[in-house]
């Protein structure tokens, strides 16, 4: 997996200064996010974990095909204030999408996930044949 930074010009920066939405009463939005994630590997298993806090369990898909991992989100919100004669309406949508290729040495009949005060957890154990063995003594006949 390859991370592009974009590089902004002096021009379209300082249009974005000018053109702030905030300067009519609403909030500035930050661009989309993609989740932090950690990665471990040990000696029976990998660790992944994706930092995604602010989402219910219900707003994750976890979907494996073909050794790739997917974990995405969707979320859409409709606000509305109503104040006198004045009504402000906003809406607001976020969304990720990850995909992780396996290597071939994971089980991917056994992974498990948890989600826990905003980090979303994996166990992806290795298959028994990609296990370390012990040692052993070779006798000589």
């Amino acid at each position: 997996m390859s991370l592009t930074k974009r590089n902004e010009v002096l021009f379209p920066a300082l249009m974005n200064e000018i053109f702030r939405p905030d300067w009519f009463g609403g909030t500035q939005n930050e661009r989309a996010a993609i989740p932090a994630v950690n990665i471990k590997e040990n000696e029976g298993n990998f660790e992944l974990e994706l930092f995604v806090p602010g989402r219910s369990k219900d707003e994750l898909i976890i979907e494996i095909d073909n050794a790739v991992l997917t974990v995405s989100s969707e979320t859409k919100e409709d606000k509305e204030e109503s104040k006198e004669n004045f009504t402000r309406r906003e809406f607001k949508f976020s969304s990720f999408k990850r995909a992780f290729t396996l290597p071939e040495t994971v089980a991917t009949d056994k992974i498990e996930a948890a989600y826990i005060d905003g980090v979303l957890k994996f166990n992806l154990p290795k298959k028994e044949e990609a296990l370390t063995k012990p040692k052993r003594k070779i006798e000589l006949s």
